[in-house]
């Protein structure tokens, strides 16, 4: 009787960690399938150049700055009960998503899904603590971060596939059915649990924190459409650097801050948070740039970019696990720092091929970029709480996740705002003050999202041979920027952590 007892509580906890992963899965499913999906979403419902550009950004932020505050919740309310929460919010937004009528309404279920996704996560991987202890509890946090790395591998893939047969509603009617798989094999295996010394959640921090991110991004959106010197622009990005100063302030004065501003005293915990945003720069915006550059600017299939984004995203499914056995040989400082140099080579090796060459050529720099990327990719997590005291390790995994995830969506404003002023100039200079500025702003916003249909012969003199032209060459000049980032990340990271050759209890158990 033990036995079958004890059969039937280990199946289950299997099944609690399949639809825990499975709640993972369709988190990277949802923003890769995004970006493969956004040329045809303008396409078929139209939307302004910074509403397209939303689609991406709405998830990001609102998954980003949330994060965090859902694991306070999920400790003080129940796991399960947040995690059940989260999965049916997920679910229903992204059959909304299906059926939106405009890309404003697609925009504001994207934002609610952040919303959920955040819930579902945080809630889920506490679970997973609460499930299963010592080496299992390693393996299973491994195998959630494998299924992190497969759903950005094959995202694009899945994502293009779903198109070509059916149309782009179908991605989020996938993810819906994903969602209801989780809830059904989990759901009535999981145990509720919660912190009973949890104090509840920092709200002040909490709004503080999130409002400054979506200003910052909202303004970073609007720049190439309003210019950089508007008082719409500025305002944003002032009211947001003053939300700033108010969090730290409040941060500093609250007994339990959601993030704990004296971490940052510690040189190697800034290395840290070095690694995920170098990352955002030199991986995660690429892979949201190039399907709008090779959907909606060059005109290959979904499937076909999917295919093409394979040398990207692939070495992510098994330069990590290299990584960790590494860290027996080569401390993870040195390990992330010449990832950093890998990532950067395969960059700027990606800048010598122009718009419209054949596409096989750009397979080996984008390999070496996934290989790159794929070093630190490994190892952050295991380093970010390694570097300080083991009684703040909670706080500063927090701490970590939060500048990952919400970096994320900076840096994929940032990036397409760049591109999108780049753009802007390079026309500007061709037509001389020939044509109106606000049309040529909006149509380098177009061409920058993907949407291509609507900005050929929007501008009066402008051939689509020069606008092609033009992208090329701001694509070319970004891909600049992106590896003096990345060079910068790299000479950051060896600077502040390779000294410690040591490797730690956390990196020993990932190897």
């Amino acid at each position: 009787m033990t036995s079958v007892v004890e059969q039937r509580g280990a199946r289950d906890k299997l099944l609690i960690l399949a639809a825990v992963c499975l709640s993972a899965l369709v988190l990277p499913l949802s923003f890769t399938g995004g970006a493969v999906a956004t040329p045809a979403i303008g396409r078929d419902l139209g939307g302004s150049p910074a509403a397209l550009t939303w689609i991406t950004n709405a998830f990001m932020l609102s998954f980003g700055s949330l994060l965090m505050a859902a694991g306070a919740l999920a400790d003080a309310y129940g796991r399960k009960r947040l995690f059940t929460f989260g999965m049916l919010l997920f679910t229903a937004a992204s059959i909304a998503q299906s059926l939106a009528p405009s890309v404003f309404w697609l925009d504001v279920l994207r934002a609610v899904q952040g919303v959920a996704g955040a819930a579902a996560l945080a809630s889920g991987s506490a679970s997973l603590a609460q499930e299963f202890d010592g080496h299992a509890r390693t393996r299973a946090y491994s195998l959630l971060g494998t299924t992190f790395g497969i759903g950005l591998a094959f995202g694009p893939l899945l994502a293009g596939a779903l198109i070509e047969a059916f149309s782009w509603r179908a991605i989020f009617v996938f993810t819906a059915l994903v969602g209801v798989i989780a809830m059904v094999f989990g759901l009535p295996r999981m145990h509720e649990s919660r912190d009973p010394d949890a104090k509840g959640l920092d709200w002040p921090g909490t709004v503080l924190f999130s409002s400054m991110l979506a200003l910052f991004t909202f303004g970073l959106i609007q720049a190439p459409d309003s210019g950089w010197g508007s008082l719409w622009v500025i305002g944003l990005l002032g009211a947001s650097a003053c939300l700033l100063v108010a969090f730290v302030m409040v941060e500093m004065r609250v007994k339990r801050p959601m993030l704990d501003l004296t971490l940052f005293r510690f040189p190697r915990f800034i290395g840290v948070q070095v690694l995920p945003i170098g990352t955002c720069f030199c991986y995660i915006v690429l892979v949201v740039m190039l399907p709008l550059r090779f959907i909606g600017v060059e005109g290959l299939s979904e499937i076909d970019a999917g295919l093409l984004l394979l040398a990207l995203s692939a070495p992510m499914l098994v330069v990590p696990m290299f990584a960790a056995s590494m860290t027996r040989f080569v401390s993870a400082g040195i390990l992330s720092g010449v990832g950093f140099l890998v990532a950067a080579v395969g960059l700027h090796w990606l800048s010598l091929y122009n718009v419209g060459e054949p596409k096989f050529a750009l397979i080996v720099p984008m390999v070496l970029i996934g290989i790159g990327a794929g070093l630190p990719w490994g190892l952050m997590d295991g380093l970010s709480v390694s570097v300080v005291p083991k009684e703040r390790a909670g706080m500063a995994a927090g701490i970590f996740n939060t500048v990952r995830v919400a970096g994320e969506g900076i840096a994929l404003a940032v990036v397409a705002a760049i591109l999108a002023s780049l753009l802007h100039t390079d026309l500007s200079n061709a037509l001389a003050g020939d044509a109106d500025s606000a049309l040529i702003a909006e149509t380098a916003h177009r061409v920058t999202t993907g949407d291509m249909a609507h900005a050929i012969n929007s501008v009066p003199g402008l051939a689509n041979e020069r606008l092609m032209q033009g992208y090329a060459s701001a694509f070319q000049y970004l891909l600049h920027i992106l590896t003096v980032i990345t060079l910068l990340s790299a000479a950051v990271v060896l600077g502040l952590l390779s000294r410690d050759r040591n490797v730690t209890a956390t990196q020993k158990a990932a190897a």
